[in-house]
């Protein structure tokens, strides 16, 4: 067994929720339980990834928008309708992002439900309309409950 290094907890299994986690580590259990829906995940590391991701679609929203956006002026002064070419870049490279966390966000995202005691199933939820995200969003915030033990592998 290894000793814990300095600002990285290791010591924490990652069959475990990682309860006080920094950006870092919640960024890194994130990446390492990829398509893990077993288990649990504390609020920290559901909250830390909900940060990152905002800002990463964020940034990739505005390059959109400040390199192309939709009702630009050419180069000898007359408007256009259509969206530029760094517009379709960033929107090409926000669309690949979104595909390739979506797995480990819901993955994720069942865990956080795991810790506060309730269904994986919950995240079907999403799926209904405006009230859908609103109740994921109030159960995600709930506290953790050591009744949830139970979804540990």
């Amino acid at each position: 067994m290894t000793t814990p290094q300095p600002g990285y907890s290791n010591a924490v299994p990652l069959s475990q929720p990682l309860y006080g986690a920094s950006l870092g580590d919640a960024v890194r259990r994130f990446f390492k339980k990829y398509a893990t829906f077993t288990g649990r995940a504390s609020r920290s590391e559901y909250w830390w990834w909900a940060l990152v991701s905002f800002i990463v679609i964020t940034v990739l929203q505005s390059l959109a928008f400040i390199t192309g956006g939709p009702g630009g002026v050419s180069a000898d002064g007359t408007t256009y309708e259509g969206p530029g070419a760094g517009y379709l870049i960033f929107n090409i490279i926000l669309f690949i992002y979104s595909l390739a966390v979506l797995v480990p966000t819901l993955a994720l995202l069942v865990r956080r439900l795991h810790d506060g005691n309730f269904s994986g199933f919950f995240a079907f939820l999403l799926l209904i309309p405006f009230l859908g995200p609103i109740i994921i969003f109030v159960l995600a915030l709930l506290p953790s409950k050591p009744e949830g033990a139970r979804f540990d592998a």
